[in-house]
């Protein structure tokens, strides 16, 4: 089974360079790469030439245009059976392809997802936020795709047969991010194509490097969330409201606080569990367990005001008539 490697890029150099380094490492190469430099003033093409030696790569560079254009112009230039999107901030273990071979060759799978981890080198800052987009005590698990009915795929680990993607049409061409993957995975599995979570398939994912562009990245999802159930009402669950009413009982509990400090006890109850299980899944790491719960308030608050945002603003990218896919 051939593949290929779908790497959009901008402005990411360094990081390029150890998701090569990790592709590299693959114990089984069936896969060639194609980066496309999404319009970069700090491009990447010294370094993916670094590596042209070694890895069957092609590199495209090309006006800004965003990610879903980006991928979708990636996969105009691919010729594999099945094309797997990677994020550049990934970094991939040495048995991806090999795991993931074995388990496409034992079912007849149209489009995959894998799981994302935080990688023993990330930043103690890295960790944590990784550790709040899968804890149970903010996502329920339900992220990981281990608790929902239908798993859709997101573009930072995310393969698809070819034909399945040409019978698709690719990523949504709007103006909308994040969250173009999102409806990308709903279109799939609307039109009849089976997806299924590879549990083992697994990457490891950077993400945002700052509190500021994490909080940034949530209020993003958050404020898409809402929009892409509007325009696929069947796909909205009850607990997407969750983030939005955690916001307003959070503020709740500080305003009456005032007059009471005992309404800050199930702040204080809640913040030591996000401790307690941060502390033990990172082998008693203190700084990443407290970190841990800034970040995990951080993607609640920053989910929920997104989520709530989008309620008054409206039709922002002028989808709820027309949809996605013209």
């Amino acid at each position: 089974m051939k593949f290929t490697i779908i790497i959009p890029v901008y402005n990411r150099p360094d990081e390029i360079v150890e998701l090569l380094e990790s592709l590299k490492n693959q114990t089984l190469k069936n896969f060639n790469i194609v980066i496309i430099e999404d319009g970069s003033k700090l491009d990447c093409k010294k370094e993916v030439e670094k590596y042209s030696h070694v890895l069957d790569i092609k590199y495209f560079y090309k006006e800004n245009t965003g990610p879903a254009k980006t991928r979708n112009y990636g996969a105009e230039k691919s010729s594999g059976e099945y094309f797997i999107f990677f994020d550049s901030d990934c970094i991939i273990p040495p048995k991806y392809f090999e795991i993931t071979t074995k388990q496409l060759e034992k079912e007849n799978i149209d489009a995959y997802g894998g799981p994302d981890a935080a990688h023993e080198s990330f930043s103690n800052l890295q960790k944590a936020i990784s550790h709040s987009m899968t804890s149970f005590f903010t996502t329920g698990k339900i992220r990981g795709g281990e608790k929902i009915d239908k798993f859709y795929p997101r573009s930072f680990n995310m393969g698809i047969k070819k034909s399945v993607w040409n019978k698709v049409g690719g990523f949504p061409i709007t103006s909308m991010f994040p969250g173009e993957d999102m409806v990308f995975s709903i279109e799939i599995i609307k039109q009849g194509f089976k997806t299924k979570l590879f549990k083992n398939s697994k990457v490891y994912h950077k993400r945002r490097n700052t509190v500021r562009t994490f909080f940034k990245q949530v209020a993003g999802f958050g404020r898409t969330r809402f929009i892409i159930s509007k325009v696929y009402p069947k796909t909205f669950k009850i607990f997407y409201l969750f983030p939005s009413i955690f916001t307003f009982g959070i503020l709740g509990l500080l305003i009456t606080s005032i007059f009471c400090q005992l309404f800050l006890l199930p702040i204080a109850i809640y913040s030591l569990l996000i401790f307690s299980e941060a502390l033990i899944t990172n082998k008693f790491n203190f700084k990443v367990a407290f970190l841990s719960v800034i970040t995990s308030f951080i993607q609640l608050i920053g989910y929920g005001t997104g989520f709530i945002s989008a309620i008054f603003k409206g039709d922002v990218y002028d989808v709820y008539q027309k949809g996605f896919y013209k």
